[in-house]
């Protein structure tokens, strides 16, 4: 599978992700001339902090970003969970570092909704930020549990509207709670949407069958999937995946406005040279450019995507663009 380049928008891969991405790193290949000859090279260890806890989807990235990056610097690349607030422990820790490329940031388009928060009203972790690149995408999946009667999202909604008892749906981070909301207000009036502090305790939940259906990521369902305890009933990215190439996409059944495709992207402190962000960027789509790392990403429903630090900002400006729209309509509580 090729890179993706200024692609645009693409919750969580968990970590069969990260032990395919681990095995593939092992066979990489030597640095090229081109990326040895970069501006800046770190000459002690790196941080990335994840302000996550472990065995998520951006914590399964960051260590395979790790182990690459490690492989094309020969310095360790540590990988720091930070967790709490949504989110905002980290992410603050990051943007309070020193801007030297030594310390780094791996999130999600979760950051964009930071300021849309209650607790967190005019705080904007982006402000504080510079996007250097994205590593790899992942398209959000509707789970629900594996005798749920749907097979897509406008099912889904039929029999959640004559259903005797309303449905719930269970929701982890802001942006899932974002389209829970709009998904009550759009089609599901009755709809019972229970917040949950992440996405383990949904995922048990659901094959317990106490909620019936969740936004979650394509790597968290793909095994309880094949297990038969869940069943993705719609793919919310722009094309179907190839470990559940039956499934359809929110765009292939009319309904777009329920499109989303997360992506886990690299950030520096405010004031990073460009000179150090770009050769972040570039030792980052070195190491993606293997065929054993694609292959890994895609075989657990991801893929690569690499873009520039201009790319990705602007892939970030759209998103928060699109977010804030939506948080407008409907509020996070």
């Amino acid at each position: 599978m090729p890179i993706t380049h200024n692609n645009p928008r693409r919750h969580a891969c968990q970590g069969p992700l990260l032990r395919a991405i681990a095995l593939a790193a092992v066979t990489w290949g030597a640095v090229s001339p081109a990326l040895a000859q970069t501006a800046w090279k770190p000459n002690r260890s790196v941080t990335i902090v994840v302000p996550y806890v472990p065995g998520g989807g951006t914590d399964a990235s960051a260590r395979a970003t790790a182990k690459l990056l490690g492989e094309q610097w020969g310095q360790p690349v540590l990988v720091v969970n930070l967790p709490g607030a949504d989110g905002l422990i980290g992410t603050r820790k990051v943007a309070e570092a020193k801007p030297d490329g030594y310390t780094l940031l791996l999130q999600t388009p979760a950051i964009v909704l930071t300021k849309h928060a209650p607790s967190f009203t005019g705080t904007d972790p982006l402000t504080s930020l510079v996007p250097v690149t994205n590593i790899a995408q992942s398209p959000g999946v509707i789970v629900a549990n594996g005798k749920f009667p749907a097979t897509s999202l406008p099912e889904l909604i039929k029999y959640c509207k004559t259903a005797a008892t309303p449905c719930s749906m269970g929701t982890g981070e802001n942006v899932a709670k974002l389209f829970g909301q709009q998904l009550k207000a759009e089609a599901l009036p009755n709809l019972i949407v229970v917040n949950y502090k992440g996405t383990a305790a949904i995922i048990t939940d659901m094959i317990a069958n106490n909620v019936n259906f969740a936004v979650t990521g394509v790597a968290s369902a793909l095994p309880h999937q094949k297990a038969g305890t869940l069943k993705i009933v719609a793919n919310q990215g722009t094309h179907r995946f190839s470990e559940a190439p039956d499934v359809r996409t929110v765009v292939e059944t009319g309904m777009p406005q329920y499109e989303y495709t997360t992506w886990f992207g690299l950030f520096a402190p405010k004031d990073t040279p460009p000179a150090v962000t770009q050769s972040i960027y570039a030792a980052v789509r070195e190491a993606m450019g293997h065929a054993e790392l694609q292959k890994a990403i895609t075989a657990v429903g991801a893929e690569p995507l690499v873009n520039t630090p201009e790319e990705f900002a602007a892939q970030v400006r759209k998103e928060d663009e699109r977010f804030t729209a939506l948080a407008k309509r409907f509020p996070l509580n």
